[in-house]
């Protein structure tokens, strides 16, 4: 039974049981509810949610656990040799490639399934055959793979047999315990209400297991890389050479120089013109400029930082080129390339304008009204109600949101990448290229170092860095701002 078979099963019961429990509710109370303790949707909607819950529990259970299993299963049947000639994570990949081949091919009718099952390397062209139904393979199947695709093909079968059996029974098995303890006298609403409760406790624990597996997905490897690489070196470390071949110098500082002095750059441009247009939105702006300019403004949040990056390469580099460069309009000569610490901080203050004008106007219009009235009736004008009362009274506020724009500015990647450079070095000077942390943990994770060497456990290294520096930006930015709202609402 395929996937939207499932769904569907488990929907149609669902919708089924919504009516049952209303229907049960009913006649038990005897066709009037007023003698019955909930209202009737609530009888249905608990029969729904025990046929939805558990079975979705189970589902996403068992979809998070196969894949595990097969592969453990699967890679027993990997030679050491193949292993060595490449990785198992490569092979295991090319095993599920053509497994998923011969499920297409049986799917479209090219083989039938025991031919798939059966089908050997020695007696036909396994790639050919699947490369005529569009499936793409980078080099020719070995018998050893093919082997592992059927067995593949084979747990994966009974598997999803399994799956589809079991979720179906759970799903039933919730229907009809829900329905045979439904009566006027049982208490739906709160159970229904519990289950809601338990679902938003759930979902509010996704933001902090996710926060959890970051750190512990980082932790373990810089750990790991703290065992290679003297930690004082890496921390307090002048210069960062990585060598493939011995001798490197992964000194962090000053790749968090160049992180550091490119996002105060991008602040520097955000935050005036995001704070000025968020006075001018929330105080000074008609409802009708406001409705429209509010809304064009955020869609620069929107944007894809990778058409930022885009922007910073083709468009404001070289404007800055003709401008500083050696020949540029004013002859200065400051610039070489159009990839310098300038360029980048310019597009990420652009992009970076909506958070800190979003959050401000926020700000602003939380500050109450009474404020506002009693500056006004003593005399003051508008503009020194808002210079004097309003924004002293939103700092604590805008404190905050100038740090969560900071935070946004220090893990930017593709506009540093694209328009800042690869050089990691000291200067002063905005027009030459630097690189930042986030750029180097994306090189060091790119090419064919091992795993194991320092030179790619770093990027785990780098990452950790930054989790920590962002976490405890974005810790003070909620602090600040919390305390704002528990003094003004």
């Amino acid at each position: 039974m395929s996937f939207p078979f499932i769904l569907l099963v488990i929907l149609g019961l669902a919708v089924l049981g919504y009516f049952a429990g209303r229907m049960r509710a009913l006649k038990s109370a005897g066709g009037d509810p007023r003698h019955m303790h909930s209202l009737p949707g609530y009888y249905g909607w608990h029969v729904s949610l025990l046929v939805l819950v558990p079975s979705a529990l189970v589902l996403a259970a068992w979809l998070l656990i196969q894949p595990v299993i097969i592969n453990s299963q699967v890679s027993a049947m990997i030679s050491p040799d193949a292993i060595a000639k490449s990785s198992l994570d490569l092979v295991l990949s090319d095993v599920r490639r053509v497994a998923d081949g011969l499920d297409l091919a049986v799917a479209n009718g090219v083989m039938a399934d025991e031919q798939a099952r059966s089908i050997r390397t020695e007696l036909t062209d396994v790639r050919g055959r699947l490369g005529e139904i569009g499936v793409a393979l980078g080099s020719d199947v070995t018998a050893e793979t093919l082997r592992a695709a059927q067995k593949y093909r084979e747990i994966a079968s009974t598997g999803n047999l399994l799956r589809s059996a079991l979720v179906i029974l759970v799903a039933l098995g919730g229907f009809a315990y829900a329905v045979l303890v439904t009566n006027k006298d049982f208490r739906a609403r709160n159970r229904v209400e519990q289950i809601v409760m338990a679902m938003l406790v759930c979902a509010a624990s996704i933001a902090i297991l996710t926060t959890a597996g970051i750190f512990f997905s980082l932790v373990f490897n810089t750990i790991e890389f703290f065992q290679l690489y003297p930690a004082s070196d890496f921390f307090f470390g002048m210069t960062w050479s990585p060598s493939f071949h011995g001798g490197s110098s992964l000194g962090i500082v000053p790749l968090l120089w160049a992180t550091f002095y490119i996002s105060i750059i991008a602040l520097l441009v955000a935050v005036p013109i995001g704070l000025f247009a968020a006075i001018y939105l929330s105080e000074y702006a008609s409802p009708t400029v406001r409705a429209v300019a509010k809304p064009l403004l955020e869609v620069l949040a929107g944007i894809p930082t990778i058409v930022y990056g885009l922007f910073a390469l083709l468009t404001v580099g070289p404007a800055l080129v003709s401008l500083f460069g050696e020949n540029g309009a004013l002859g200065l000569n400051w610039m070489q390339g159009g990839t310098a610490v300038m360029t980048a901080g310019l597009v990420m203050g652009i992009m970076i304008i909506p958070f800190m004008s979003s959050l401000s106007d926020d700000i602003i219009n939380a500050v109450p009204q009474s404020l506002r009235d009693g500056s006004l009736g003593l005399g003051a004008t508008h503009s020194e109600t808002v210079k004097k009362v309003i924004l002293p009274a939103a700092l604590p506020g805008i404190v905050g949101a100038f740090l969560l724009s900071a935070s946004r500015a220090v893990g930017e990647t593709m506009i540093v990448v694209m328009g800042a450079g690869a050089a990691a070095k000291f200067s002063l000077n905005p027009f030459e290229a630097m690189t930042t942390v986030t750029a180097k943990i994306v090189s060091q994770l790119t090419g064919d170092a091992d795993f194991a060497s320092p030179e790619a456990l770093v990027a785990f290294a780098l990452g950790m860095t930054l989790f920590v520096i962002t976490l405890g930006l974005n810790i003070i930015a909620l602090y600040i701002v919390r305390k704002y709202r528990e003094q003004y609402e």
